[in-house]
């Protein structure tokens, strides 16, 4: 445990931080599922609808720097060219 005023309020910042990045990965793993399950199911609207929530969060959370802006991208890439693929069968 820190001893120095500064140290504790870092570890303060540090828990705070972690915890909010945590539960917005989460909600990104969560949609990104939600993606897969409409596109297993073989329905392009609510792929289509669930895409744009999680384009939206991977968005946010890339701007914030929670994940890399090239993770989000690569993971956009990746579930839209699944909806492509939907929809060209």
């Amino acid at each position: 445990m820190p001893n120095i005023a500064s140290a504790k309020k870092r570890l303060k910042q540090s828990l705070v931080r972690r915890a909010r990045n945590r539960a917005v990965k989460s909600k990104i793993k969560t949609q990104c599922k939600k993606v897969l399950a409409a596109v297993e199911q073989k329905s392009v609207e609510k792929a289509d609808v669930e895409f744009r929530t999680a384009a939206k969060l991977l968005d946010r959370a890339a701007a914030k720097r929670c994940i890399h802006p090239n993770a989000a991208a690569r993971t956009k890439s990746r579930l839209s060219a699944k909806i492509k693929k939907l929809k060209g069968k």
